[in-house]
């Protein structure tokens, strides 16, 4: 293949290079199952050439909602081969939460599992209008009226290599890639579309400067729905030509003994993760000596906690990043050189080819030191949200200048570090939580006049959702009962750990919730 430079490839030429490159070495190792540059290669064709049969067109979704394993990357690959487009499903959503994506995303086909943390995803969805979807596959095990992972891969006999090779070969950079669905602060997911092109620089860049090499078994905690555990994960393995080690359910004594086994030497992942590693009382049972590689975000890093990294577990390289799904997930990220001070207190300077400033209201640029609005303009910057000029208008200026609505201080070396959110979002356990969406959610519940949510600090969690409602007249609710409906209707992450009543709520002239109020009466609580 001739060598093309760093945002004039599309997914398909990545791998095949890859396959070019290491050949025979593993790159994916998931269980008993193996797979080598070659074969991933194979196997993607393999995938392309049975959802070309199924009839899946250029542009076409399909949307995979499972744990991590080596079949969610084949099927992701094989689509995004034939210029199909990927949508993941958060495996914590419910029914009428993955329906809406699959609905405004028109998916053609889902690729899921029988059953996942006693979660039945299939029975999830029956009775929800989905007009668009065609069928859907198993990744393993079988259903009734559901194609299985076998059968699926055999329809490729029905469509020659050359076809899928020549459809691949059609696609370009500037080809939708994916769209990622992130709740907004109106409630409902939007969409973001992003390109080949745009996310195959922006984690090679992300891989050359925290370091990731082909030398690095990596092992992806992080989900595969989630930009950190798809893009900063198999993605970037693939790109630097890593050993991909897919973590299905973070067991923490399954952890300890893989790092051993499998020479694990790269970690990503939120704080928690490492606290846990750090906090487990036979850790030094097992030999944690090929650990090197950290990257860490998604939640405030205690500087404490950079050096136990280090000094205990061993780590080479510490750094932090920040991103958004807007950002095909990475616009700023710490340097391996940089301070433990630096990498607990800020979230990096922008990477490479991409600019970064803090704004006030105006969109005047702030003197470094002072707060302001996040804006970052550059190739990372989202295509768009999908079926969604408006939002899209307000969200990216004339000038191609990205509002993050997150508020940080630059320093004077370009360096961020991230004070607050204007859109209100808090962070639990690495997820995105918009309190809108819960609200809207509450709402629908019988006997909830209104309701209102704020992220509350969580010693394990960093934050959590804590519910403030209004009764209706006359209703009797009790805490249990509004969490308990929450596990019902929404994703776990979602559900508040605590719930208050008032009597009404703090309001403005123009009849806003003052959450700083409410954030008030709970830090009260704490005190």
């Amino acid at each position: 293949m001739p060598s093309q430079s760093e945002n004039q490839r599309t997914v398909p030429q990545v791998v095949a290079q890859a396959a070019a490159e290491h050949g025979e070495r593993i790159a994916i190792r998931d269980g008993a199952v193996e797979l080598s540059f070659a074969g991933l290669d194979a196997a993607r064709l393999q995938a392309a050439r049975a959802l070309a049969a199924l009839g899946l067109q250029k542009g076409d979704c399909i949307a995979i909602w499972a744990p991590n394993m080596v079949q969610w990357i084949v099927a992701a690959l094989g689509a995004q081969t034939i210029g199909g487009v990927l949508v993941p499903l958060n495996t914590r959503l419910k029914g009428s939460e993955a329906a809406y994506i699959l609905r405004a995303s028109s998916a053609k086909w889902l690729f899921t599992v029988p059953e996942f943390l006693g979660i039945q995803y299939p029975a999830l969805l029956q009775g929800e209008d989905l007009p668009d979807l065609q069928g859907t596959v198993l990744l393993e095990g079988s259903g009734e009226g559901q194609l299985d992972w076998q059968a699926f891969l055999e329809r490729g006999a029905e469509v020659s290599e050359v076809v899928v090779q020549e459809r691949a070969a059609a696609l370009t950079p500037a080809d939708t890639l994916d769209i990622l669905f992130t709740s907004g602060t109106t409630g409902k997911p939007k969409g973001v579309v992003t390109s080949h092109g745009q996310n195959i620089r922006a984690f090679e860049t992300w891989s050359a400067t925290v370091g990731l090499s082909a030398d690095d078994n990596y092992l992806i905690i992080n989900p595969f729905f989630h930009s950190f555990g798809y893009k900063a994960g198999w993605l970037a393995a693939i790109i630097s030509g890593s050993k991909i080690l897919p973590v299905r359910n973070f067991d923490l004594d399954a952890v300890l003994a893989q790092i051993e086994r499998d020479q694990v030497s790269m970690i990503p992942g939120p704080p928690t993760i490492y606290q846990s590693l750090l906090a487990h009382p036979k850790r030094d049972d097992y030999n944690l000596s090929s650990l090197r590689l950290a990257v860490t975000g998604a939640a405030p890093v205690p500087v404490k906690l950079v050096e136990q990294m280090r000094e205990v577990l061993g780590f080479e390289v510490v750094v932090t990043a920040y991103g958004l799904t807007e950002s095909c997930g990475v616009v700023s990220i710490c340097r391996a050189d940089d301070s433990a001070e630096r990498i607990s207190h800020t979230s990096g300077c922008a990477m490479d080819g991409v600019e970064m400033k803090c704004v006030d209201a105006e969109g005047n640029t702030v003197p470094s030191g002072e707060e302001g609005e996040i804006w970052f303009r550059g190739f990372n910057v989202m295509q768009g949200y999908l079926d969604n000029p408006e939002e899209t208008a307000s969200t990216i200026t004339a000038d191609g200048w990205l509002k993050t609505g997150d508020v940080g201080v630059m320093d004077a070396d370009g360096y961020v570090r991230i004070t607050d959110r204007i859109k209100d979002m808090f962070i639990v356990g690495g997820f995105n939580c918009y309190p809108a969406e819960i609200e809207n959610a509450l709402c629908s519940m019988p006997g909830i006049a209104r309701a209102a949510v704020i992220g509350v600090p969580d010693e394990r969690m960093g934050e959590v959702a804590r519910a403030y409602i209004v009764k209706d007249a006359g209703a009797e609710l009790s805490e249990a009962a509004v969490i308990a409906w929450c596990r019902e209707n929404m994703a776990n992450y979602k559900v508040p750990r605590s719930v208050r009543f008032l009597d009404s709520f703090p309001m403005n002239a123009g009849g806003k919730v003052l959450k700083n109020e409410l954030r008030d009466l709970a830090a009260a609580e704490r005190a």
